[in-house]
């Protein structure tokens, strides 16, 4: 059975990861895949209050986890911003650590992403990046629109992430831009329903809380152009008062229309079509992220080819990289304003 081990017990170490974790190895039916020794975690920030949790080993060091683990039967949940992979990346290579789940975004900025290749190719790590979008409920029921055909051929997509942000934004730095928040996830899902894509539009807006700017953390939005010729549009939205997660698809001959659950207090989906102009179970269950790692471990303890997965996350980190430069070409002949407000530092 394979072993946890947990690098950065944050929001997304403690508040997710473990947190779904903890409640799948409760269930019998996964009694085979999850060990029932506790999981060990790490946090580079020792005052990180979550370490304190009982049901976990917190330790000092990834030297110190790796005396605790075997490598070969142990998977790493990467929970470190996007800003901060290669380093922790080549660590854990250096310890003998394989089996690596990468929270999203891959990486901040394509730059890096070479020197990671390069690394899982030498270091033969099997690398997957938290994508749960992909294993939703929800979006196993578009792929199967899309593939099935009743609607005729997908013609455009449409995404709307409205998620208010603002405290996390003003307190912390871990992600660069609002492209490095929502965005791989509904890149990942449009990727895989409608294939390859360009990027040929983008726009970036500053979060403005009274006279506190947070350079290009306020919203975003991306215009895709697929090879297959779907058009895709997605906008999110990080200051919002509304929480939403809708996606709308446009076929040649009708349209479908879904929301993902917002927030892990509510697991259930909803899905309007235009078959038979009824849907008689448009409210379902759609617990993405347990489902998403039950699938991971699944590849890890199987051996499972990996490169698919790599490959269709390295594709949502060069769009996400276009679209950023895209934003910030725009703006060049933008005025400035003679009012300047005091500016948070924040990565980039």
């Amino acid at each position: 059975m394979l072993r946890t081990l947990i690098v950065g017990f944050g929001r997304s170490g403690h508040g997710l990861h473990w947190s779904v974790l903890r409640r799948l190895r409760r269930m019998e039916r996964y009694a085979g895949l999850f060990s029932d020794e506790p999981p060990v975690v790490y946090d580079a920030d020792p005052r990180t209050p979550q370490l304190s949790d009982s049901d976990v080993i917190a330790v000092d060091s990834l030297t110190r986890a790796r005396e605790l683990l075997d490598p070969e039967n142990t998977i790493v949940h990467l929970c470190t911003p996007p800003t901060h992979r290669l380093a922790p990346l080549t660590e854990l290579a250096d310890l003998g650590f394989r089996k690596i789940l990468v929270e999203k975004p891959l990486v901040a900025t394509v730059a890096e992403l070479p020197a990671i290749d390069d690394l899982r190719r030498e270091r033969k790590l099997e690398l997957m990046v938290v994508a749960h979008w992909l294993q939703s409920a929800l979006t196993l029921r578009l792929h199967d629109l899309v593939q099935g055909g009743e609607l005729g051929e997908l013609e455009t997509v449409f995404i709307a992430q409205r998620k208010p942000r603002i405290t996390r934004t003003l307190a912390t730095e871990g992600h660069p831009t609002a492209f490095d928040v929502e965005l791989p996830h509904s890149v990942g899902v449009v990727l895989s329903l409608a294939g390859e894509a360009k990027t040929v539009g983008a726009e970036l807006r500053d979060l403005r809380v009274k006279n506190v700017v947070v350079p290009e953390m306020g919203a975003a939005r991306l215009f895709l152009d697929h090879t297959a010729g779907c058009q895709t549009e997605i906008f999110s939205d990080l200051a919002s008062p509304l929480r939403e997660r809708v996606i709308r698809l446009g076929f040649s001959r009708g349209w479908a229309v879904g929301h993902y659950p917002i927030s892990e207090s509510d697991d259930h989906a909803h899905l309007t079509t235009s078959v038979e102009g009824l849907v008689p179970q448009p409210v379902f269950r759609d617990d993405s992220l347990a489902r998403f790692l039950v699938h991971a471990y699944e590849q890890f303890a199987y051996g499972a080819d990996l490169e698919p997965d790599f490959q269709l996350n390295a594709g949502v980190t060069t769009l996400l990289a276009e679209a950023k430069e895209h934003a910030r070409l725009s703006r060049l002949g933008a005025e400035v304003s003679a009012f300047q407000p005091e500016v948070v530092p924040h990565a980039s």
